[in-house]
């Protein structure tokens, strides 16, 4: 049997409706390539938030002025101090204001890194509503149209996914072949028709325990299939070499 090297059920990672879905049945795709887009009006909503807060200077523009007129004034403290213009409870103060300043630029600049984590983490949320493919395959079926609910449950797939290049050709073979057969053997592959042709591949596995109950053992063949003009699911004879 000719089959697809895998087929993935493609689901929705939160709870949103479908907003539009962006392949159809039978299309090609690229790894990554968008799928599916959930609707996230108020997760873009808190994102642009998010983002408008991460990119405020403001507050430590603000903060950093009043650092730096704070540590002139200690400094002009300490000198007046140290000539006995002003008194040593003067100097105290300018220093304890200078420490309140740096704490303050401190506080805001933290702050300021908190809201840029934000602005991530409503980013992530925001691209959690985009579904992009996982792989460079074909779609299979398309089961959720726009405005249904793409729910987190086993039984509601929006879409199936396989991947047909390579193809894996499954063999089953009687134990006494077993030791003929080895990985890297070549091997001409035959589809039933209509398909037909003759395909040159290699042995890629070999199972290593033998099905007792039916006396067999299953073989892994990998067929190139770059055109796809090989479909997955159809029969086929297997001439190794």
């Amino acid at each position: 049997m000719i089959e697809a090297r895998q087929a993935i059920e493609i689901r929705s990672p939160v709870e949103a409706v479908i907003e539009k879905v962006h392949v159809t049945r039978g299309q090609a795709v690229k790894k990554g390539q968008l799928l599916v887009t959930l609707a996230a009006g108020p997760e873009r909503a808190s994102l642009a938030l998010a983002q408008s807060r991460a990119t405020m200077q403001g507050e430590i523009k603000a903060a950093e002025a009043r650092l730096d007129i704070a540590q002139k004034k200690a400094t002009r403290a300490r000198e007046l101090f140290k000539q006995q213009f002003i008194s040593e409870n003067a100097r105290d103060e300018a220093l304890a204001e200078l420490q309140l300043a740096i704490e303050e630029l401190r506080r805001v600049r933290e702050t300021q890194r908190l809201n840029e984590l934000e602005a991530r983490r409503a980013a992530e949320v925001v691209a959690m509503r985009s579904i992009r493919s996982p792989l460079d395959g074909v779609v299979v079926e398309v089961m959720l149209k726009p405005g249904e609910f793409g729910a987190i449950t086993f039984k509601d797939p929006i879409m199936k996914l396989a991947d047909i290049d390579p193809l894996h050709v499954e063999v089953v073979l009687p134990v006494s072949q077993y030791g003929q057969v080895k990985p890297g053997q070549k091997a001409t592959v035959m589809p039933e028709p209509p398909v037909g042709g003759r395909y040159d591949t290699t042995v890629a596995l070999v199972d290593k325990v033998v099905d007792a109950a039916s006396g067999t053992f299953g073989v892994r063949l990998e067929l190139r299939n770059r055109k796809s003009e090989i479909p997955a699911g159809v029969r086929c004879r297997v001439q190794f070499r």
